[in-house]
């Protein structure tokens, strides 16, 4: 076990331990109070602290400086204690002796803290892992800092622009995801589109899907994605083989025209969407022309559309039961039962373990629906003939879907309504790949 450090163990009198708790390298802690609340500003620690003595050679000409004194320098860093930290930085000015030297005087630098921040490197970086590990919003962050909104907002902008627009991040994806976002709801000036439209990784690594959000970008359409994908430059897009989406033609024309080596996949979940679509558009049609209302819950078809919308191999015997009853009571001309055989014929193509045995039921379905004269199944047929090579790619991708793409969705939801709202569409994207993309960082622990 080391021996316990003395207090003035630090050559020029300041105090090992306190220097120790501090932990900071070349930085010396002189003193230490505890201050009360006042206002609005909180109870809290306030240190004072300065760097070593040393030389300092100009940062124009390299020649040995001259000192100036000091000047207070008030910074918030890493809550300490149970309680907000004011540190008061001695920093040292200097003034250059070089007469052709343009530079004058000038301050100290250090990792402390970076010029004219009001929080120290450290806490900026705490912040942001707190935000992106503990799901915290900003505000919750800045109230253990001590401090409020924007001072935490303008700590931490720059670093988060700085990691979202790292090339870096780009490197090693072979499958992206794409799908419209809502981020606002209310129009208003400045918040822009409502629509976003999201770019996430769907690469697989070490054979375990582990999606990211790559971008938002405003608006919904095919030349938002084609243009971010140009942007991105050819070493990224002639990397990418699989891209999905749902069906969507603009997103599925932006992949057509830069992605050309890229296989499109069109999203298994929305495809059985579109089926239940069809399915219940039917329902409500045979319902209106058999009772000329609305469904209400004794009517034979409304009482059996939960149960119509399960998959047939998650139904039970009494479920069934309930259907065959339900369809012979409110479908007299047998529609509502084609319509349903369908829908589960189309969900049978994707729940089948056997990829080649749910292409077969996939090709029987480009051939039989258009030419059913059920009208919602027609359409949807003619819809899937349009996206044929997408769907079919389904089954010869290895099951390539957008489901990564619904999961960062849902990630970007959350983190919306833990910030109760956003205002401004550039700190929502940021916001939003942090919270998503797996930033890397080595002060992101």
């Amino acid at each position: 076990m080391a021996e316990p450090t003395s207090c003035c163990a630090v050559p020029g009198g300041y105090c090992a331990r306190v220097d120790i708790l501090f932990n900071l390298a070349g930085v010396h802690v002189l003193d230490v109070a505890r201050l009360e609340a006042r206002g609005r500003l909180p109870a809290r620690l306030r240190l004072v602290v300065e760097t070593g003595p040393g030389e300092v050679g100009c940062p124009s000409c390299g020649v040995i400086a001259e000192a100036r004194g000091r000047r207070l320098r008030r910074l918030y860093d890493i809550p300490a204690f149970a309680a907000p930290v004011e540190v008061v930085w001695r920093q040292r000015r200097y003034r250059c002796v070089e007469p052709a030297c343009p530079r004058g005087g000038f301050s100290e630098a250090h990792d402390l803290a970076v010029p004219r921040a009001k929080m120290t490197v450290r806490a900026a970086w705490w912040a942001i892992s707190c935000i992106a590990r503990d799901n915290a919003s900003v505000q919750s962050v800045a109230r253990r800092l001590g401090v409020d909104w924007h001072t935490v907002w303008t700590a931490i902008k720059p670093l988060l622009d700085e990691l979202a627009d790292d090339r870096a991040r780009l490197a090693g994806v072979d499958a992206v995801g794409v799908d419209e976002h809502i981020w606002h709801h209310q129009p208003r000036p400045g918040k822009g589109p409502k629509e976003q439209t999201g770019i996430v990784d769907l690469t697989r690594r070490n054979g375990k899907p582990r999606a990211r959000l790559l971008d938002l970008v405003p608006g919904r359409s095919g030349k938002v994605y084609a243009d971010w994908l140009r942007s991105r430059g050819n070493a990224f897009t002639a990397g990418v083989g699989t891209a999905t989406l749902d069906p969507f033609r603009g997103y599925g024309n932006a992949i057509r025209d830069e992605l050309e080596d890229a296989t499109a996949v069109l999203d298994a979940f929305h495809v059985v969407k579109l089926g239940l679509q069809a399915m219940e558009e039917t329902r409500r049609r045979v319902q209106q022309d058999q009772l000329g209302h609305r469904g209400r819950k004794d009517d034979p078809l409304y009482r059996i559309r939960n149960a119509l919308r399960a998959g047939a191999d998650k139904l039970t015997a009494r479920q069934i039961e309930r259907i065959e009853t339900g369809l012979q009571a409110g479908d007299p001309d047998y529609e509502v039962t084609v319509v349903w055989r369908c829908y589960q014929q189309l969900r049978s193509a994707f729940a089948t373990t056997n990829l080649v045995e749910g292409k077969t039921i996939a090709e029987q379905v480009l051939v039989s629906f258009p030419s059913c004269p059920i009208p919602e199944i027609a359409r949807l047929g003619r819809t899937l003939r349009s996206w044929k090579d997408q769907f079919l790619a389904y089954f010869t991708t290895g099951r390539a879907n957008n489901g990564g793409t619904e999961a960062i969705n849902g990630i970007i939801e959350l983190h919306r309504r833990i910030a109760r709202g956003f205002r401004n569409p550039t700190n929502y994207r940021l916001r939003m790949i942090l919270a998503a993309g797996r930033l890397t960082h080595p002060r992101l622990r």
